[in-house]
């Protein structure tokens, strides 16, 4: 809760109906009609270098940036790198080529440290207002000084030290002649409010660290609540949208650009930060499991991370899609990852040619097929979009259908493979299998079986119907391939709390059709049945090596279009 004062203040934007679809657009409509910041629009995303970005980060960038764009405004990409304990050039630059990859230009790459001057001379002039003071007690001190919700805070005992005191014992922590933890700045604001945020807030520390961008010059860094206003304000930002876990520290957020007297001081917006279920989204928690080898990094295609997406073989017009379609709201909800999925089908179905690869192979034998001989099959790249045209596919005596396609005994209303049936090979003949071969431990490791010539695809004469269709490669010609197949990271056990998903991940070493060899590196294809995939970006698959596929989303959707 704020005070009285500010939540007050700030009404119209806690209470604006959501009219046009999204409520940050009325409120920006509405100061554009009453010129409060004249016809500018200028918003900026501000990660914090210290992860890697991940799917709610880009529902922000796209907020931030689109918004920027509808009104004619700019948006400027900016590190609040006021905490060197934690953060990295390494992020730097994967947060650059995220914003990128999105489909992003920001107008201004700025770090919050190249401010550090700046928020060093506001901090003095708080000071010397009599708005902020040095306190000596630790941070567990603070703490239980604060109070709690019901309760009221407790005065610092150092509260009340003079200006003069509180100048020379700032100027003593610049210097470095105290440890880490030994002394805070705080604002001296109200001890009683009823908003624990606005309790005496600290807003500068001691950390003797090296900072990624200003080096050993500074030991003394602001806290995010206190940089942030005066970032926003000194590269004119009009409207600062951040997630709704910062709407109880706006009024820190006002009352800093209050005290400093800012001119045009930025309004700051919140919205309903992206929640999806089989995913956790804390840049610590995905942290911890790229420190503990839970996954292969960052960009592990079963991360949330941008990057992580980006490997699994997401596109970025999918992911902009879904944030579109989701929206922009003032209440936390659940999102489905069905529909970001949903997206990412949607965006590829018309785009991809089709391959048939198989995944645990069964071999197969046309035991009335010319021995040494072979022929062209012609099947269709893409039957959502004939444009795709088609491919020619081998096809011979020695074939390799998938294990899963064949059943000794049948099941009721299984049309595939079985003692007896007759199915359909795609884009070739009827084939009718007449007898299994199984090892000395009595796997099934061969079919015997006979085509029918004048049942080929296309030939005309193929007017008789069978149930089943089921893929196949020539073993002639068929190319061996790593397949990853890919699940949810986190799943929800049985007391509803999120855990790791032992089965995340599934390799086979698969056999495709031949013109998987010449599969582009960032190329996405669908392999018939099984759903898209994309070769990994992070694994070499030159020529002589074999190449590795990441499952980019099967081919059912439990998602239901509303339309």
């Amino acid at each position: 809760m704020s005070d009285m004062k500010d939540s007050k203040k700030n009404t119209d934007i806690n209470e604006t109906e959501n009219t046009s679809g999204n409520f940050i657009y009325n409120i920006i409509e509405k100061d554009l009609e009453n010129r409060v910041y004249g016809n500018d629009v200028y918003t900026r995303f501000p990660p914090e270098p210290n992860g890697y970005l991940h799917i709610g980060h880009a529902k922000s960038i796209c907020l931030n940036f689109s918004t920027a764009k509808k009104y004619g405004g700019k948006c400027n990409l900016r590190y609040d790198d006021t905490n060197p304990v934690k953060e990295d050039t390494e992020y730097v630059s994967s947060i650059e080529e995220d914003v990128k990859w999105l489909g992003f230009q920001w107008d201004k790459r700025l770090f919050a440290s190249d401010y550090f001057d700046k928020m060093y001379e506001c901090a003095v002039k708080l000071i010397e207002k009599g708005k902020a003071f040095v306190c000596d007690l630790s941070a567990e001190e603070i703490k239980e000084h604060r109070g709690s919700l019901k309760d009221p805070g407790k005065e610092s005992p150092y509260r009340n030290r003079t200006i003069e005191e509180n100048l020379k014992l700032f100027e003593n922590m610049k210097n470095g002649d105290y440890k880490d933890g030994e002394k805070v700045l705080r604002a001296k604001i109200d001890m009683s409010s009823p908003n624990i945020n606005m309790r005496d807030p600290v807003i500068y520390r001691i950390a003797h660290t090296e900072h990624h961008n200003t080096g050993d010059k500074w030991c003394i860094y602001p806290m995010y609540d206190f940089a942030h206003p005066i970032e926003d304000a000194i590269e004119g930002i009009t409207h600062s949208i951040c997630t709704l876990e910062f709407e109880d520290h706006r009024p820190l957020y006002d009352w800093v650009l209050r005290m400093l007297e800012w001119e045009r001081p930025p309004k700051q917006i919140e919205f309903a930060r992206l929640n999806l279920t089989n995913t956790v989204m804390s840049k610590r928690y995905l942290k911890a499991l790229v420190d503990d080898g839970t996954v292969d990094g960052w960009d592990d295609p079963r991360m949330p991370t941008v990057a992580g997406l980006r490997r699994r073989g997401y596109t970025p017009e999918a992911i902009r899609e879904f944030c579109d379609r989701i929206g922009v709201a003032k209440a936390n909800s659940l999102v489905d990852i069905a529909l970001l999925e949903h997206c990412i089908r949607d965006d590829l179905k018309e785009k991809v040619s089709s391959k048939m690869v198989v995944l645990d192979p069964l071999k197969v034998t046309i035991m009335n097929y010319p021995e040494g001989e072979s022929e062209l099959c012609n099947i269709e790249n893409n039957k959502e979009n004939p444009e795709l045209g088609t491919r020619q596919v081998s096809f011979s005596r020695e074939l390799y259908v998938e294990k899963e396609d064949f059943m000794e005994v049948p099941i009721k209303k299984y049309f595939r493979l079985f003692p007896g049936n007759e199915v359909r090979f795609k884009g070739a003949y009827f084939i009718t299998c007449n007898e299994v071969i199984k090892d000395d431990e009595g796997n099934v490791i061969e079919l015997k079986c006979t085509y029918d010539p004048d049942t080929k695809s296309g030939s005309g004469n193929d007017t008789r119907k069978v149930k089943g269709t089921v893929h196949w490669v020539d073993a002639k010609t068929a190319i061996p391939l790593k397949v990853r197949n890919l699940d949810y990271l986190m799943v929800e056990n049985e007391e509803g709390e999120m855990e790791i998903n032992p089965n995340s991940l599934k390799e086979f070493n698969a056999l495709g059709e031949e013109s998987c060899k010449d599969i582009a590196k960032d190329e996405r294809v669908q392999f018939f049945r099984h759903g898209y995939y994309v070769p990994d970006s992070n694994i070499s698959t030159g020529s002589g090596e074999e190449k590795v596929f990441n499952q980019v989303v099967g081919l059912k959707s439990s998602f239901k279009n509303k339309k």
